[in-house]
């Protein structure tokens, strides 16, 4: 089971971002790399975390692992829940969802604030690969034209 979670988001998910950095941004398409792309990831986290911390899925920890405690929230306690195939296969599509939503963030400001698809480009790949370091990238240049507006948003 969570090889397939595992897969299909990854397969959605870059889907979702070939259409964001390859395809004309048409309001179809924003909205469904919005609601079929994100919104998809988002309701699949939360199926499966409610289904992990209800005890309805199989979390297929290592053996000798124990039962994780969801709500420890230290690094020990996180690095416990990473010790399953279920942990690491939510977690995944935690980060694609968001790194997803990022990438939508940075495409639209990118287009109403006038910059063209070549320099969107790579901060949007930057964003698929490793979401901070584009939405880093992504900040530094959008300030000169954010503060020239006169807009932060």
């Amino acid at each position: 089971m969570w090889d397939t979670v595992f897969n299909l988001s990854n397969t959605l998910a870059l889907v979702m971002w070939a259409v964001l950095i390859l395809l004309p941004r048409k309001p179809f398409l924003m909205a469904a790399v919005l609601y079929c792309g994100i919104g998809l990831l988002c309701l699949t986290y939360v199926v499966l975390l409610v289904g992990l911390v209800a005890g309805a899925f199989d979390p297929m920890r290592e053996a000798a692992a124990g039962s994780a405690n969801v709500l420890d929230f230290t690094l020990d306690g996180i690095a416990d829940l990473f010790r399953s195939r279920g942990g690491i296969a939510i977690g995944w599509v935690h980060y694609l969802a968001f790194d997803l939503f990022v990438g939508l963030w940075i495409a639209r400001d990118a287009d109403a604030k006038g910059f063209s698809r070549m320099v969107q480009a790579p901060i949007l790949l930057a964003t698929f690969l490793a979401g901070p370091l584009g939405l880093f990238v992504w900040l530094i240049v959008r300030e000169r034209r954010a503060r020239a507006s006169g807009r932060w948003a």
